[in-house]
């Protein structure tokens, strides 16, 4: 089972000043769908989130407790899953499969209003 950082769930902490866009892709079915169709790890995933929520390398590592040359060896991995080369084309990438796959996802409204708005971060993903 993958936990996927988020602002609800805590697995990766995040200073409290840290104000991160949530990310475009922001659905569990979305990026669950992005891990199997790359094959990606359960940490390659990870870093990928947080690359698409605009994290500099540097912090990915702080926030997974891996060191820098390994966030590196992942997104290196990612980038040759994904075929691409550097992380705007990642993020574009990943959008435009999600969008040809047609995985729309909850939208905002079917939350109540006094609940938190779920994030990437916050979702559970199962190893498929």
């Amino acid at each position: 089972m993958l936990q996927i950082p988020t602002n609800e769930n805590r697995d990766v902490k995040e200073a409290p000043e840290e104000k991160k866009h949530p990310g475009i892709i922001v659905d569990v079915k979305q990026w669950s769908f992005i891990k199997k169709k790359y094959r990606m790890t359960n940490r390659e995933l990870q870093v990928a989130i947080l690359i698409c929520r605009d994290f500099e390398n540097d912090r990915i590592a702080q926030l997974l407790n891996i060191g820098p040359t390994t966030v590196k060896t992942h997104l290196r991995n990612i980038y040759r899953k994904t075929h691409v080369r550097k992380k705007l084309s990642l993020l574009l990438r990943f959008v435009e499969d999600i969008k040809e796959a047609n995985i729309t996802p909850v939208p905002v409204s079917a939350v109540k209003s006094n609940e938190p708005q779920p994030t990437p971060s916050t979702s559970t993903i199962k190893n498929q």
